[in-house]
């Protein structure tokens, strides 16, 4: 082993280990001594807090004003019923990505009702038998529920003043937890390197309620943090250990300022990109495959159209882009936007 070294040793490996229905333990090592806590921790906080999800905002009851009320024929007050639907855990069908889903229901008793009851065409329930109330018989129970997708925690108090909230009497606001993680801890494991037995390992354990699989939670953690670190590439310039920086005009990034109207994509396509402002080849390459296929009106045939473009300037879809890279192209978009 180098004693004299003179750059960190970088981790090179990586493993991921299914222990449960959406439940992974994730492994990375090895790391210098201290480094592990330095990426663990704010990871963490990262996957807690910046994964959407949906959740209820707003309950309309017909007949109901206030959540203090009670429901003709229902065998639960108001609140009890608030405080179940709480627990419901809603995905969005559409391949489309909605912020907000408006629900009407109507039920007729006698039935126990459950979230499997509130699943229809635009909405699924991922926690289907969880109870919500019980109807007695010659009762009908109708009410109305607005769904919305965001981040962390927000009070009722914070969702009336949402621009949805009309203020009408019986329209009320619920306290909504929208994350889908369940649960992230990690530990930090000493593993041998060469003769060393000081080196560090990372494990992640990971559990979500199933609206997004903890895989992808990982991977939005990890995105997220390069996003809210790009900052310091644009003011500051970040010397890597050993090696000179790439300035703008050092790095090729000739292919990725292509502009999209002179690929000969077709006309569908093209209004496609340009409805939400994609104008050079970068931009598309910084696209996952995800954010591409949820393009309004991006059908298999445009998308394939795109993936062989992309590949031809030897960026196939999912490519990612070195920081230096990614650094120049944003600022010579800055300068040309």
């Amino acid at each position: 082993m180098d004693i004299f070294k003179t750059i960190p040793h970088i981790p090179s490996e990586i493993q991921m280990e299914e222990i449960g229905e959406n439940h992974i333990r994730i492994c990375v090592w090895p790391f210098e001594p201290g480094y592990a806590i330095t990426f663990a921790h704010p990871l963490r906080r990262l996957m807690l807090s910046c994964t959407p999800g949906y959740a209820p905002v707003m309950l309309h009851i017909d007949g109901v004003s206030h959540e203090f009320d009670s429901v003709r024929g229902i065998v639960e007050d108001v609140t009890p019923f608030i405080m179940n639907l709480k627990n419901i855990r809603f995905i969005n069908k559409d391949t489309e990505i909605k912020n907000t889903i408006r629900l009407n229901y109507e039920f007729n008793g006698p039935m126990e009702l459950r979230g499997a009851n509130l699943v229809n065409d635009e909405i699924d329930v991922v926690n289907k038998d969880a109870y919500l109330a019980t109807i007695n018989e010659d009762a009908k129970f109708s009410f109305s529920i607005v769904v919305k997708r965001s981040i962390g925690f927000k009070p009722n108090d914070l969702v009336r003043k949402d621009k949805d909230f009309t203020g009408e009497v019986g329209l009320i606001p619920l306290d909504a937890y929208f994350s889908p993680v369940k649960r992230v801890v990690y530990d930090i494991e000493d593993v041998l390197v060469e003769d060393n037995p000081n080196f560090e390992k990372i494990v992640f354990d990971i559990e979500t309620d199933g609206q997004v699989a903890p895989l992808d939670i990982f991977k939005n953690a990890i995105a997220m943090a390069q996003a809210q670190l790009s900052i310091f590439g644009s003011d500051v310039s970040v010397l890597n250990p050993d090696m000179k920086v790439p300035t703008e005009d050092t790095v090729d990034i000739k292919n990725l300022l292509i502009k999209i109207d002179t690929l000969n994509l077709s006309t569908r396509c093209f209004h496609c990109l340009d409805k939400i402002g994609v104008q050079y080849v970068g931009e598309l390459v910084l696209m996952s495959e995800n954010d591409l296929k949820n393009i309004k009106n991006m059908g298999k045939k445009s998308f394939d159209e795109i993936a062989e473009k992309l590949s031809s300037f030897g960026y196939p879809i999912g490519t990612s882009l070195s920081p230096e890279v990614l650094n120049a192209f944003h600022k010579k978009i800055g300068k040309i936007k």
